[in-house]
């Protein structure tokens, strides 16, 4: 009997989360996002899916973060006609998340497809409908934590509490074999692991004693700061008092589930305590609106809702859901904080605040969370002098921040005390979820801990796995990566292209005079042609 193990995302990469593991009896995955970052991984998910979909049993979900979740509604598109085993949180968040992701890229195509007729380019469809994701929900099927299910023929899984958002979990998973020296197969995907103390949630949870684990590593080899309720308050309230100073303008690019919630109870405190002067707050996103609405259900289950339930309806904070009373905000000059999604700036709402922000100088953008390569996130975090939004090239003289007191993500040491706590483990540990350098740094700081060199991998793309062979590295593949592995991770052309574009257009701008913008011109006319 064989069990093979097949990454088919979220590998030397932070987005795209998605394991396809077959057995002689069934064939099943485990989460199913969609890729974020580089135009050139963002185009995996207009290509075919590594595997044939009418063909896969069953998905167990970890959570319902997009980039876990986001290819539900393609893959039923493309054929999948079984259940998803998940959570009820995960339920209740994707019954809203998935229309929404399907809305977002049915809007952006349009948009798209607009600026192609007039270039002379060929139009595009979308990954999936708003309609395709609201049939997919039909699939879903409810598990509870820490109960064992039995999801498919000779495969029973259990649901442990991650600690990441509403919902998240780790999966136990025990797949029965024919072998004499081996009966039961026991692996444990992380998921995302939560950090130690989140406002919400108790600390991630998992049994121990596997074969294989399969592990995040977002945060391998880096720190973050640690504070309690206190001194997180603290650090916003100074960002807030900053920002706000001389009547500027603050905005803070959200992910709509867990970071939203957080930030909104935090803000009603420090207005309640007196920390901050009291000023409109403008929660910009319908779909962090819905998700607020849910964590407003579950107040009973959240740590700190239980005791306080009002901290997510602050008289100060307006939800605009119309796209008019989105606009509308623009009629606001200084004196507010604006919560848009999306997180890393790729999509929605924010990214309008931001072209009309951005080169303001009393506007302030607070980042708040993971900004993966290739984002415009990762951009302004990194310090771009210039951005392009939209098709309009924008100066950034507004205040670029960044926090790190609200990830929903354990840091390098958490995570190596989580494994640690998952100890033993018989064949391998596979560190996924990260970018190349924060994989290679956690699995440098567990083998100084003492673990085998050998059993701690990170694999690339598309890397199969024979977990019942005698090795626990990559199998030689019978078909090609999607992608080299050096293209996995990094800035692309994409990237390049608008760095030339913004770097050309100052380039002009700073040049004496009509006479020498011409002879610059010409100099990379002759460049092009020497190179055609």
């Amino acid at each position: 009997m064989g069990i093979v193990l097949k990454f088919c995302g979220a590998a030397r990469t932070v987005t795209g989360s998605c394991y396809w593991l077959r057995t002689d009896t069934c064939s099943f995955l485990v989460d199913c996002g969609l890729f974020q970052g580089p135009e050139t991984l963002k185009e995996l998910n207009y290509g075919a899916f590594p595997f044939d979909p009418a063909r896969i049993d069953f998905v167990l979900q970890t959570h319902a973060h997009i980039d876990h979740s986001g290819l539900l509604p393609k893959l039923f598109k493309s054929g999948f006609a079984g259940p998803v085993f998940l959570t009820r949180g995960t339920r209740d968040l994707l019954s809203f998340m998935l229309p929404d992701s399907g809305h977002i890229q049915e809007t952006e195509v349009e948009q798209l497809n607009l600026r192609n007729a007039k270039r002379g380019r060929p139009s595009v469809e979308p990954i999936y409908s708003r309609r395709d994701a609201e049939a997919c929900l039909h699939h879903f099927r409810v598990v509870d934590y820490e109960t064992w299910v039995e999801v498919g023929e000779g495969v029973s899984a259990r649901f442990w509490n991650a600690g990441h958002i509403l919902g998240s979990a780790s999966i136990e998973i025990e797949i029965a074999t024919n072998s004499k020296e081996q009966r039961l197969l026991r692996l444990l995907f992380s998921g995302d692991i939560g950090p130690e103390h989140k406002l919400f949630h108790p600390d991630p949870d998992a049994p121990e004693n596997f074969d294989y684990l399969i592990c995040e590593s977002t945060y391998g080899g880096r720190g973050r700061t640690r504070a309690d309720d206190e001194e997180r308050r603290l650090i916003l309230a100074e960002a807030v008092k900053a920002a706000l100073r001389n009547d500027g303008m603050l905005l803070i690019p959200v992910f709509a589930v867990e970071r939203t919630q957080e930030l909104l109870a935090d803000l009603t405190v420090l207005h309640e305590s007196g920390a901050i002067r009291p000023v409109p707050i403008f929660l910009d996103s319908p779909l962090a609106i819905r998700a607020t609405e849910v964590f407003q259900r579950y107040a009973d289950e959240l740590e700190i809702l239980a005791k306080r339930p009002g901290l997510l309806s602050n008289v100060n904070i307006h939800f605009t859901e119309t796209v008019e009373e989105s606009k509308a905000i623009a009629r606001i000059h200084g004196g507010a904080i604006i919560l848009a999604a999306s997180g890393m700036c790729d999509a929605g709402r924010v990214r309008h605040h931001l072209r009309r922000l951005l080169w303001r100088r009393d506007a302030t953008i607070l980042l708040v969370g993971y900004q993966a390569p290739g984002t415009l996130g990762r951009l302004l975090g990194d310090g771009a002098r210039a951005v392009r939004i939209m098709g309009d090239d924008i100066r950034v003289r507004a205040s670029i921040r960044q926090v790190d007191v609200y990830s929903g993500h354990a840091d390098g040491d958490e995570l190596v005390d989580w494994v640690r706590e998952r100890l033993p483990v018989k064949r391998a540990i596979y560190l996924c979820h990260g970018e190349e350098d924060a994989s290679d740094a956690m699995r440098n700081e567990l083998v100084r801990q003492g673990l085998d060199a050998d059993r701690i991998i990170v694999p690339v793309l598309d890397d199969e796995i024979d977990l019942l062979g005698n090795g626990v590295r990559p199998r030689q593949r019978r078909a090609p990566r999607r992608l080299p592995p050096e293209a996995i991770g990094q800035l692309d052309w994409h990237n390049d292209y608008a760095m030339f574009l913004l770097d050309l257009r100052e380039a002009l701008d700073q040049a004496a005079d009509e006479r020498s913008r011409r002879a610059l011109l010409r100099r990379l006319r002759k460049a092009f042609e020497r190179d055609a």
